[in-house]
């Protein structure tokens, strides 16, 4: 049968807080198993030290929690302060405190039961991220940097360049920059430099006057004289004609422009926002791109990760997506299936977030109303491409099992000596086996 003591000290190493009692010259006198896995000490170590050179708690820097209890003559509940452990982490805990008295209802000494919320904290900042930003859905590191970044450029006027591959959400980029800018109110014109013919971009861009051209029928402003005051944002930028490069980067360098075909020089005022899916560095080198404008656009450079590179923005993508289609094709779905996520979570989604998009228009057109989002409902692609990955691991360990099997009968099964064949060692032999069902 086990002492009043030692049964106490039993219940105390049982429960999940930390508990550290002290002596009436606060030095500890006992520690359970949970405060020695929170702050990293051993028994041993702590007892007879004084608490606060232990815990090092925030708190202690000011009135310790057994201080507090004692001047205020109530316990202390639920106080939140940050500790110390034995490798220097910063852990944020919740605290209670209480004086332990004996018999005669004198002070004996003190018992602080502590937890560790860390994990608490770090669900609750995730929980505070911005998950959709203007229409932007993103939880990664990268995209919340551009939430970020976009926020702080709000004030300025300064010329910015959103780089991306075709499908990354340049042009949302552009949306949220001018929606949270100081010209949010002013004029807010789109290009797509791609789509116009090399003649009539300039056209398009700075305006024209009659008999400029054979179709020049009337004097026409261009987007620039429209957008005053405001915003342009000139997608495919880097596809732009040569001369029409120059025009661009007068405009950028003086505020000047000519009309086609006029020689009065007009004024105008614009932010603007240019983007591009391309090489820029390869443009630079063939001369597609001149350097000087390249340097002019390059101000606030905005580098959108292609959605490979962000696959934890999938789920919270797929989400969106089937929430906005739902409504649109007037389907009560709202889920998708754990093994048809997963097939989305290894595909390479070469056409970035805008094929997400298409692909979970197609499954919502396809799944029935009331259920969830299955393999069958995905297109074939996604399915072909998951085939493919399994063909290609089963070739893989085919071949090179082929290949073990051969060094591992020549050496009659001594691994040490494949190994050593393979300049490899053990561990990684081993590894090798297990990868390739070699085990025996």
């Amino acid at each position: 049968m086990p002492t009043e003591n030692k049964f106490n000290e039993e219940i105390l190493n049982s429960i999940a807080e930390g508990v550290i009692t002290v002596d009436k010259t606060f030095k500890v006198n006992f520690i359970n198993r949970a405060a020695e896995e929170i702050i990293g000490f051993r028994k041993e170590e702590v007892v007879g030290q004084f608490c606060k050179h232990i815990l090092k708690c925030d708190l202690c820097q000011t009135k310790c929690p057994i201080g507090i209890v004692l001047e205020t003559d109530s316990n202390l509940y639920d106080y939140s302060s940050v500790i110390c452990d034995k490798n220097g982490n910063r852990k944020p805990i919740k605290l209670n405190a209480a004086i332990l008295k004996n018999s005669d209802d004198k002070p004996v000494g003190g018992v602080i039961s502590f937890r560790d919320i860390s994990e608490l904290e770090r669900i609750k900042q995730e929980s505070n991220l911005i998950s959709n930003f203007l229409g932007i859905i993103g939880h990664s590191k990268s995209i919340q940097e551009i939430f970020k970044l976009i926020m702080e450029i709000s004030e300025s006027d300064a010329t910015v360049l959103i780089l991306g591959e075709s499908g990354t959400g340049k042009e949302l980029i552009a949306n949220a920059i001018q929606a949270t800018s100081t010209r949010k109110s002013k004029p807010y014109l789109k290009v797509n430099c791609s789509v116009f013919p090399q003649n009539l971009l300039a056209s398009e861009l700075f305006g024209h006057v009659k008999g400029a051209f054979t179709d020049a029928v009337k004097d026409r402003p261009g987007r620039f004289e429209l957008a005053d005051g405001g915003t342009i944002f000139l997608d495919e930028v880097a596809e732009m004609p040569h001369h029409t490069q120059i025009q661009l980067l007068r405009v950028l360098q003086e505020g000047t422009f000519e009309r086609v075909g006029e020689s009065i020089t007009r004024k105008v005022d614009v932010r603007l926002i240019a983007a591009t899916n391309i090489d820029i560095q390869k443009a630079l080198r063939e001369g597609k791109l001149r350097e000087d404008l390249y340097y002019r656009l390059n101000v606030i450079p905005i580098s959108i990760p292609p959605l490979r590179d962000r696959k934890e923005d999938i789920p919270h993508l797929i989400k969106h997506f089937i929430e906005t289609y739902s409504k649109l094709y007037k389907k009560n779905i709202s889920d998708i299936s754990d093994s048809a996520l997963d097939l989305l979570m290894k595909y390479p989604w070469p056409g970035n977030v805008r094929e997400l998009e298409n692909v979970i228009e197609y499954t919502i057109v396809r799944t029935k109303n009331d259920n969830e989002i299955e393999i069958a409902n995905l297109p074939s692609n996604i399915k072909n491409n998951f085939n493919r990955h399994i063909t290609s691991v089963k070739a893989f360990k085919t071949e090179n099992a082929a290949s073990l099997l051969t060094l591992l009968e020549k050496h009659k099964w001594n691994k040490t000596k494949v190994a050593k064949e393979l300049g490899i060692g053990r561990t990684t032999l081993w590894r090798m086996l297990k990868q390739l069902d070699l085990e025996n």
